[in-house]
């Protein structure tokens, strides 16, 4: 079994560069490669519970998700995919879209003694939070952020998203617009409000008010919003969901009700997962940047929990690409809506 001296001797450097590389402190980038390499080449595995004994850390991270689904998922498994080079291990958590067991899932989190807490925050506020990170360990928010606080965040933007999918209904001539959001108290559901209401108000364009529906993020409520949308005397011809399971809620209802997408209505989703491309027709989406939230966390937070505190709070927007496909057409005058 290959042991520390092994690695600092491929990589050419001291077994004390080795350890600081192990325990996530600062140093040149060309060394910390090497000694990567070294530790991939000879397949060495450190002592954790040596290691944290004397160094305190335990060499883990958490992650406390919303939601289990595709989207946060395939996020963390871009997280874990890099924290996993530094020999770091994630654990990761549901809240369930709750404040509460987002709360006791942070505290679980601190009581194993996680070295820094990755979040997706279930509201807009978080001083269960800001405690933690007073008490000295580090915070990323990912994908949504919190009022009030310092943190370091890596966000989609949003507003960006919502008025790329809006204005591309908008080209295409409709003027009545449906939207289907997520809850306002959460950074993702106020931000693409914001991008809906401003392409119309850039365009010059009336917002109607009874075509807005709120919802909690869900799959049902997708479902009963879009089934409220449709039964409406004078249902919009076109319909943005600004979130992945409101969006599958919404095709289920749309397929229940015999109304043909896009000849009935146009619809645009949030998020491009394996179920919407498959989707007949494909569904033309708003495309988040999962690998590069990933990818921007896990550097992040490692970076943090190895002391280096530059440029602290940081906060990466990325920006999301609509893909069109077979949802959307031209608006025609005469609809042939008929509600089953």
């Amino acid at each position: 079994m290959p042991t520390i001296k092994d690695v600092a001797a491929r990589a050419g450097v001291s077994t004390a560069t080795v350890s600081r590389v192990l325990n996530g402190e600062k140093v040149k980038e060309a060394t910390e490669k090497k000694v990567l390499a070294a530790i991939k080449a000879l397949g060495y595995r450190p002592n954790h519970i040596a290691r944290s004994l004397k160094t305190q850390k335990t060499q883990t991270i958490g992650f406390v998700v919303p939601d289990f689904g595709p989207f946060f998922m395939q996020v963390a498994e871009v997280v874990e995919d890099i924290l996993n080079s530094y020999s770091y291990s994630l654990i990761v958590c549901n809240s369930n879209e709750n404040p509460a067991r987002e709360k006791e899932r942070v505290r679980m989190l601190v009581e194993k003694k996680v070295d820094g807490l990755l979040v997706v925050p279930t509201g807009d506020t978080a001083s269960h939070l800001r405690e933690i990170q007073q008490q000295g360990t580090p915070v990323v928010l990912v994908d949504r952020m919190v009022k009030d606080m310092q943190v370091d965040c890596v966000l989609v933007d949003n507003v960006n998203g919502a008025y790329q999918a809006v204005e591309h209904l908008i080209t295409l001539g409709y003027r009545r617009i449906g939207l289907i959001n997520g809850r306002l108290e959460v950074t993702t559901g106020e931000e693409r409000y914001r991008g809906f209401l401003r392409v119309f108000e850039d365009y010059n364009l009336s917002v109607e008010e009874g075509l807005i529906r709120t919802g909690d993020f869900s799959t049902e409520s997708g479902y009963i919003l879009m089934k409220e949308l449709m039964g409406l005397p004078d249902p919009p011809p076109a319909v943005f969901v600004a979130n992945y399971y409101m969006t599958i809620g919404a095709m289920l209802a749309v397929n229940e009700m015999g109304i043909k997408v896009p000849r009935d209505l146009a619809l645009v989703g949030f998020d491009d997962m394996e179920l919407t491309r498959l989707a007949n027709p494909p569904l033309t989406a708003v495309v988040q940047p999962m690998q590069e939230m990933g990818e921007k966390a896990a550097e992040l937070i490692y970076k943090r929990i190895g002391g280096d505190n530059t440029g602290f709070p940081q906060m990466y927007r990325l920006k999301p690409e609509l893909v069109i496909r077979d949802s959307t057409s031209p608006f025609r005058k005469t609809k042939n809506l008929e509600v089953i």
